[in-house]
């Protein structure tokens, strides 16, 4: 009797173990530009995940199980970055998560992929997919996707046969005017001025001077946000009256805030944005602005949906499987109808990169007005 009790108790505890370790936290790492120069990135980016975290936890989490999510600061740095991802896949993370700079994402998704840990970044640098690390995936359009729509909004819209081309001297800018270039040049649309800018660099009046001596018919800038707003200030202040084009970090809400009414008049295409004519897209904004107490710019976007790219493709699986990942989320179709937190509708190819909606917004009186969507590629 005495033998069947004690088997009948060591029966009950592996049972419990067993339940315990199947139902233990799914444990995701994040390494992001918490501060330096891309803080607005990084932090936005941040919450975004945060609350979506919060949202799937407070609805039973997945497949039953808690999510939990560390946060790692990278300065900036893609030295920083790639010893904090180095740190994070030494615990084992289910998905790795950011850096949102493309140079810190160049750095460490050799890192990820060599531990077979799928990596959800921000990066929009063309290259960052090209090579084929099939671990990789994008939150947003890359460059390959984005420049093309831009230099064809330029041609045709604007008409513009000459244009001032300012970018940012990473390889996140570097990327953007290598692409841009090859586009302007299927329209025969002149490069004017090809001026190279720093990350965090504070006065641009001898770059918008030069721009000034060239008398573009349109300036295109691809400078990070915090700088998009300084440029925008100078250009405002030099009486720069031509259109000035971008992408998502000339006409994010970051950049509003800090260029004030010299954001004004400025053009961009942009592949998330909260000021987007979808109601799921509004009800996250009223989800953020009421935790946060701010509007978010497109990287509060990014993080969120990330979670949501996490929870589609294991819900998929029907199970939590590391190294399984990345081969679900290749060629995935997650639908906003099943999937609300997804916002819209996407595909992933087999590059990582995504498919979606996207909008052609300008800044009129302080706020992103969407002038066109254009529908998925495919």
């Amino acid at each position: 009797m005495r033998s069947g009790i004690f088997a009948g108790l060591l029966l009950a505890t592996v049972s419990a173990g067993a339940a315990f370790a199947q139902g233990a936290p799914i444990k995701l790492a994040n390494v992001a530009e918490l501060s330096g120069g891309g803080a607005t990135v990084g932090n936005n980016w941040k919450n975004g995940i945060d609350l979506a975290i919060e949202e799937v936890n407070a609805k039973g989490g997945l497949l039953g199980r808690k999510l939990e999510v560390t946060h790692a600061d990278s300065q900036s740095n893609p030295g920083v970055a790639r010893a904090q991802v180095q740190k994070a896949l030494d615990n084992e993370p289910y998905v790795l998560l950011g850096p949102g700079y493309s140079g810190s994402v160049k750095v460490t998704s050799p890192l990820a992929a060599e531990a077979g840990i799928a990596q959800i970044m921000g990066g929009e640098a063309a290259e960052l997919t090209q090579g084929g690390n099939k671990f990789l995936f994008r939150t947003s359009f890359g460059q390959q996707s984005s420049m093309p729509k831009v230099a064809k909004y330029i041609n045709d819209e604007l008409k513009a046969k000459s244009v001032a081309i300012v970018w940012v001297n990473n390889d996140f800018g570097k990327g953007g005017r290598d692409v841009i270039t090859k586009e302007f040049a299927k329209y025969n649309i002149k490069i004017a001025a090809d001026i190279s800018t720093e990350a965090g660099q504070a006065d641009f009046a001898a770059d918008v001077s030069k721009i000034k001596a060239a008398a573009p018919d349109a300036v295109f800038v691809y400078v990070n946000e915090e700088e998009s707003a300084r440029m925008l200030k100078e250009l405002k202040r030099q009486a720069i009256t031509v259109p000035l084009v971008g992408e998502t970090t000339l006409v994010g809400q970051k950049v509003v805030e800090l260029a004030g009414d010299a954001a004004n008049g400025a053009r961009g295409h942009v592949g998330l944005t909260t000021d987007a004519p979808v109601d799921l897209v509004k009800a996250f904004r009223e989800k953020f602005v009421k935790k946060y107490n701010y509007v978010p710019d497109h990287n509060g976007l990014k993080g969120y949906l990330a979670i949501y790219m996490i929870k589609a493709t294991t819900e998929k699986m029907g199970k939590v499987d590391s190294k399984a990942f990345a081969d679900n989320l290749h060629g995935l179709t997650i639908k906003a109808a099943s999937e609300p937190g997804i916002l819209m509708d996407v595909t992933f190819d087999e590059k990582g990169d995504i498919d979606r909606q996207g909008f052609l917004v300008e800044i009129v009186e302080g706020k992103q007005v969407v002038k066109q969507v254009l529908p998925k590629l495919n």
